[in-house]
């Protein structure tokens, strides 16, 4: 069932992809021949108007096929009117740009309902104090709760952090302690430490680790908003700092993941709760839309990058050179997915 539920949410996923470019085609005049959930054989299918709306038996995909544009064929040219190829280069890179928009949106939806339901995060519970440390040496102990750093209220463990990394000079640590609130004043020392991706940086901190209660959290609807945007934002920042750091090396090439990861993770997260499923699925949104405005022919960021530069120059990329990217660009996915697999199935085996 499990299982079940990740193909759901792919699909789900795919939907509001392939929609977004949907609406903007249509909106701009444009004839959508196909709309499909899943590629391969179809199984179900309804033409309504001049659009064929299908289910396919791969559900792990879609694809929208509009009149004089085909990834397939990226030779397919129309010349009519309400034809793909015919719309101003602006207005064919709105239609790419759709997609992955219509992601980010979802993403932005989900990290919004999620905080307004409850999230769980860890507590801001001191569960040990380091010896010699800023936060010994002021009489912070274990046990103690930080409600409030300076004059902002701390609501989870991660806050903490941010603060003390935003701070400058000495703070003040508003403290629940035995149902008693204390104040105590430090100096953060800058200390050694490493980032997301394993590189040394340096690093504000007080010398506290986490005590592992978990909470709930629940926001307002203002407060939702804000902490859905802020999430969203925080989420794509990773992604592309990701994207940097596999090219330049720093992340090393069996961190690239398949759709077996995905299809794993969302299972296991169905199994821990609605927020957990809508976490995930808000963070695999992202991915998608992030993912696809990479400039590799055959990505929306492919279909940009050659609009952008007939918009710039003046005159489309030649015939050949558009079909020779565009075969390249299939290379590259290929060959990333292809990668990406092995190394999944390196991980279950391990």
């Amino acid at each position: 069932m499990t299982v079940v539920t990740a193909i759901i949410v792919l699909s789900l996923l795919v939907f509001f992809h392939e929609f977004g470019h949907f609406l903007a085609a249509r909106a701009l005049g444009v004839t959508v021949e196909v709309f499909s959930i899943g590629f391969g054989k179809k199984l179900l299918s309804i033409t309504v108007g001049k659009t064929e709306y299908r289910v396919s038996a791969i559900l792990l995909g879609g694809y929208v096929r509009m009149k004089g544009q085909d990834d397939a064929n990226p030779l397919t040219k129309s010349g009519d009117p309400d034809a793909y190829d015919a719309k101003k280069p602006w207005q064919r890179i709105l239609i790419s740009l759709a997609g992955p928009l219509a992601n980010i949106a979802l993403a932005f939806s989900l990290f919004t309902a999620v905080a307004m339901v409850g999230m769980n995060a860890y507590a801001p519970t001191i569960g040990g104090v380091i010896e010699g440390s800023p936060a010994q040496k002021a009489g912070l102990r274990t046990g103690d709760t930080i409600i409030a750093i300076g004059d902002t209220k701390v609501r989870h463990w991660n806050h903490i952090s941010a603060l003390i990394g935003e701070s400058e000079g000495e703070i003040r640590l508003t403290v629940e302690r035995n149902a008693s609130v204390i104040s105590l004043v430090m100096l953060p020392e800058i200390a050694d430490a490493k980032n997301i991706f394993g590189e040394a940086e340096k690093r504000k901190m007080i010398g506290v680790s986490q005590s592992g209660e978990v909470i709930t959290l629940r926001y307002g609807v203002l407060e939702s908003i804000a902490e859905g945007w802020r999430r969203t934002v925080e989420a794509s920042t990773l992604i592309f700092q990701s994207i940097v750091k596999l090219i330049t090396g720093v992340l090393g090439l069996e961190n690239v993941a398949s759709i077996i990861t995905i299809v794993d993770l969302t299972a296991k997260a169905s199994e821990m709760g609605i927020a957990a499923l809508l976490t995930l699925t808000a963070i695999i949104s992202v991915n998608l839309g992030i993912l696809n405005l990479l400039p590799i022919p055959a990505l929306d960021g492919g279909h940009i990058m050659f609009n952008a530069y007939e918009q710039t120059v003046g005159r489309a990329p030649s015939e050949g050179a558009l079909y020779k990217m565009t075969i390249a660009g299939w290379g590259v996915l290929g060959a990333l997915t292809l990668l990406g697999v092995y190394n999944d199935i390196v991980r279950l085996i391990g």
